[in-house]
């Protein structure tokens, strides 16, 4: 495989991500431009060097690219690509998200004008705080970054996609859009609100008893950790992924009617047969599977 190399490489939004992508393809592009909307964002990218042109125009970001990573929210993202960007685009640029969710986007990828090389993108990855402050250029390094084609998806499309994500340090993981949301959904939407549910129990019976805070330790807070995330990134990726998520807390529900249904009877012998396998399972993930 070739490896990546831009001329002109935009990332529009520079967060967290927007803002890690630019420090570690810095080696890999001429030039960099910076889209976002704050002010300081620009002023702290331009002046730690992790860019080499700022700006808050869609239209000079992207016009003259040969590369575009789409690193906003999703809601923005789906904004960008049902409204405005297509018409910037040069024919054969490549166009990535990095979303989180799919379905959505690459359908939005895919009716973008012919010529244009779009691939949807998802890189498995974050910190506890965001903003541009707290970019890392090995935030992706070892993570998986999954590719989801589009209708926009040539071969071509395909090998710059995979040396971008080599450049990155990540591996890549290729799946369709449908695909990718119903895994999401399972190791991250779900559990988010099942942490927001847990969340919510605690404080009603906190308004009962105020020792529910008092005696909240370490199990409570790895499990309420998700709730504290952000509301309006969270809301985005919530609506673009309803189907999947509405099935799976279906399954969640019925699991736990069952484990209730053990409690209430007393059927302790059961309910540890039920408990066992679910035990060897997490500790076989961890094993195998946890990073």
């Amino acid at each position: 495989m070739n490896g990546f190399r831009s001329e002109k490489l935009a990332i529009v939004g520079l967060g967290l991500m927007g803002g890690s992508l630019a420090m570690a393809l810095r080696p890999y592009a001429d030039c960099i431009i910076g889209l976002d909307m704050n002010p300081s964002t620009r002023d702290y990218a331009l002046n730690n060097g992790l860019i080499d042109v700022a700006t808050d125009n869609l239209k000079s970001a992207v016009n003259e690219a040969d590369t575009v990573i789409l690193a906003a929210p999703v809601g923005v993202i789906l904004s960008l690509l049902e409204k405005q960007i297509g018409t910037y685009l040069r024919s054969n640029t490549l166009i990535v998200d990095i979303g989180s969710t799919k379905a959505d986007i690459c359908e939005a990828l895919g009716k973008l004008p012919i010529g244009v090389q779009a691939i949807g993108g998802h890189p498995m990855t974050g910190k506890e705080r965001s903003g541009i402050e707290e970019s890392d250029a090995s935030l992706y390094h070892s993570k998986p970054f999954v590719l989801c084609p589009t209708r926009r998806t040539t071969p071509a499309t395909r090998l710059r996609a995979l040396s971008l994500v080599e450049a990155l340090g990540a591996i890549p993981v290729e799946m369709d859009a449908i695909r990718h949301d119903r895994v999401v959904a399972t190791i991250s939407h779900v559990p988010y609100l099942l942490s927001v549910a847990l969340m919510a129990t605690a404080q009603r019976q906190a308004e009962h008893d105020e020792g529910v805070w008092a005696l909240a330790a370490g199990g409570f807070r790895d499990m309420t950790r998700l709730a504290g995330s952000d509301i309006t990134m969270m809301s985005d990726i919530t609506s673009t992924n309803r189907q999947a998520i509405a099935e799976l807390l279906a399954h969640f529900r019925m699991h736990l009617a069952l484990l209730e249904t053990m409690l209430i009877s007393g059927d302790t012998a059961r309910l540890a047969d039920a408990l066992q396998p679910l035990r060897d399972a997490r500790l076989t993930w961890e094993k195998h599977y946890k990073k």
